[in-house]
């Protein structure tokens, strides 16, 4: 206030001195001249170092995963991410992920056939005429139209489900656990057969269902949340 009370006197040709100034309103010179030094930001070492190689060795995770991984308050380890500028995409919503299988070769109807009996399996315990049909949802690609996989789907009392043609934002779910499977696990290996491949890609999904939590259910695993809501 000072300061800017010398500056209009100046503007009007009138100089006094900040003296003179806060002796007029009693202000201690002292508190003019006082500019606060803001400290910069601290984390302790033992918060920032298990925080760190979790992150390095799963980028993806945001802080409420990291904290609840750890068994750390959600609010020490987002500070950490905030001071460390450790920035984090958004990640898909959680379920479980039931049937998959790997191929060479891209487009063969077999190995969505394949994923569908694994899913199959892995939910019912076996194959045959579902008692309860859902519709399978997919695009409308040649392995999810070709007479041999709509024919298994209708084996097993199934009605497919397509979404609308070159609108992939209506499988959303779908396509954004793709991403956080490549982010995740494939582009983080160089796999030197399709076995190791799918021992890795494998290994993933078991963590992904199993261990890791998901903020969309509470910071369940999609197998925790599964059994509770079955």
């Amino acid at each position: 206030m000072i300061l800017e009370l010398q500056r209009a006197l100046k503007e009007d040709g009138v100089v006094v001195s900040l003296v003179k100034l806060c002796g007029w309103f009693g202000v201690p010179r002292r508190t003019v001249y006082y500019k606060p030094i803001k400290a910069e930001p601290r984390v302790q070492t033992q918060f920032v170092e298990p925080i760190k190689a979790m992150i390095e060795e799963n980028p993806s995770f945001g802080y409420r995963t990291v904290a609840h991984l750890l068994d750390m308050n959600k609010n020490t380890v987002q500070r950490v991410f905030q001071i460390m500028g450790w920035q984090v995409r958004k990640r898909p919503v959680g379920f479980q992920l039931l049937g998959w299988h790997l191929s060479r070769r891209s487009g063969r109807s077999k190995t969505a056939e394949s994923a569908l009996e694994q899913a199959l399996i892995a939910r019912y315990g076996h194959l045959g005429r579902v008692a309860k049909p859902f519709l399978p949802r997919s695009d409308n690609g040649l392995v999810f139209t070709s007479r041999s996989y709509t024919a298994l789907v209708k084996s097993y009392g199934l009605q497919q489900e397509f979404i609308t043609p070159y609108s992939p934002e209506q499988n959303g779910m779908v396509e954004r656990v793709i991403r956080t499977l490549k982010d995740q696990c494939v582009h983080r290996h160089r796999f030197e057969t399709l076995q190791h491949a799918s021992r890795v890609i494998g290994d993933w999904i078991g963590f992904y269902n199993h261990q890791r939590p998901h903020q969309a259910l509470k910071m369940r695993t999609p197998a925790e949340a599964y059994a509770l809501a079955a």
